[in-house]
């Protein structure tokens, strides 16, 4: 049991943003299902490794499904967005969320004010592109490109970059959760529902606010490869081993440090001992920091590094990353009845949350349609199988 055990989250929901919030919200405690159309369902069901031979559960979909249920309702017609109503005012639902497009909203049955009137202190969340009074399609490229992002990402003289991760769509969710939780704290004290809009577009803005500010100042802000605009030395290096670390100097004292070092230093030069001089030959210094790291391992130069408190990591193969202590410490775990296959998940960045949870395993397409429309809307077998065969459900 935690603090959300009582809550009920009803999603429309399909692709990252919203399956990563509402999972994070299942991990929390909170009772999620999803809905998706009958037929295929979610995309992402489809994407990645037929892990389970069953086209409908492939891999990709795995990591954000874990500890839900599911149920299909076919929303554009009225039977199928009346079910969804009394589901709403049956379960009863705490939180509503979708991320269609704004213009379905009407059409769906979902419009705030629709959900409003079925359970006045609903919470209702709406992930969008840029807004609610946008109908612009987006994915997580299309904002990094327009945000910024792709400008900021890749090496000075090179094409622009995505991020390596959907950032875009995880940072939306971030910022939805931390709403969702302000929600719910003024219901538990006013009683009084809420709408929440949340913009994949501002989401990012709003982690540009650097950029955009020196760029209102007249700096020329632009990609800068693994290096720092401001702070050197700050980059990848090479090591014997033939792997590469990334080394960050953060200040002068960091500095003066590292070049008291057996093999740096030569570095120790009076041109280098502030950061201003650094950044003025970082090019050049870069490359004789190379030379020097060229010639140890990256566990001597990780040792060397710890020892005198400047900051220095290998840069990890994803094989690596899932055999490091402090993620095994903490993963969360759903395991599948039928087949056996386990997920994992990272821990949640809290450091000193409760032991991770047991998740159930991702659900398939219209898994809990029987015991949801079943035992919460008193509906017999007949008439779900015969919803079924309309199409409904």
């Amino acid at each position: 049991m935690t603090a959300f055990s009582e809550l009920t989250v009803l999603s429309l929901e399909q692709a990252t943003t919203l399956p990563f919030l509402t999972q994070r919200l299942a991990r929390e405690g909170m009772r999620v299902i999803r809905v998706e159309p009958p037929g295929r369902g979610d995309p992402n069901r489809y994407i990645g490794e037929a892990t389970l031979d069953e086209a409908d559960m492939c891999s990709y979909f795995f990591s954000n499904n874990c500890g839900k249920e599911a149920i299909t309702l076919n929303l554009r017609a009225p039977e199928g967005q009346a079910l969804l109503h009394d589901l709403i005012t049956r379960l009863p639902v705490d939180i509503f969320a979708t991320n269609n497009r704004p213009r379905t909203y009407a059409k769906l049955g979902i419009a705030y004010e629709k959900l409003r009137s079925v359970r006045p202190d609903l919470i209702w969340l709406g992930t969008t592109g840029f807004g609610p009074q946008s109908d612009e399609g987006a994915y997580d490229p299309v904002i990094q490109a327009r945000a910024g992002w792709m400008e900021l990402t890749g090496e000075p003289d090179g094409f622009p970059q995505v991020v390596g991760l959907p950032l875009v769509d995880l940072g939306a969710s971030e910022h939805a959760y931390g709403a969702v939780m302000k929600a719910l704290f003024q219901r538990a004290s006013t009683g009084a529902g809420s709408r929440i809009d949340i913009s994949l577009f501002h989401s990012a803005l709003s982690w540009m606010a650097n950029a955009v500010m020196l760029t209102e100042l007249g700096e020329h802000i632009t990609r800068r490869g693994n290096t720092h605009q401001f702070f050197g030395p700050v980059s990848v290096f090479p090591t014997k081993d033939e792997r590469f670390v990334y080394l960050a100097t953060g200040n002068d004292r960091q500095w003066k440090a590292l070049t008291q070092l057996d093999g740096f230093k030569t570095l120790a030069d009076t041109a280098y001992a502030q950061n201003a001089g650094r950044m003025a030959d970082i090019h050049s210094l870069n490359e004789r920091i190379a030379a020097i790291t060229r010639q140890r391992t990256a566990a001597e130069l990780i040792s060397a590094m710890n020892a005198i408190g400047t900051p220095i990591a290998k840069v990890n193969t994803m094989a690596e990353v899932v055999q490091e202590p402090l993620l095994r410490e903490g993963m969360t775990r759903s395991r599948d009845a039928r087949s056996g296959v386990e997920v994992v998940l990272p821990p949640l960045a809290q450091t000193n949350a409760e032991s991770a949870p047991t998740l159930t395993f991702p659900p398939r397409l219209g898994e809990h349609n029987e015991t949801i429309f079943g035992e919460v809307l008193g509906l017999s077998a007949e008439q779900i199988a015969g919803l079924g065969a309309k199409g409904i459900i």
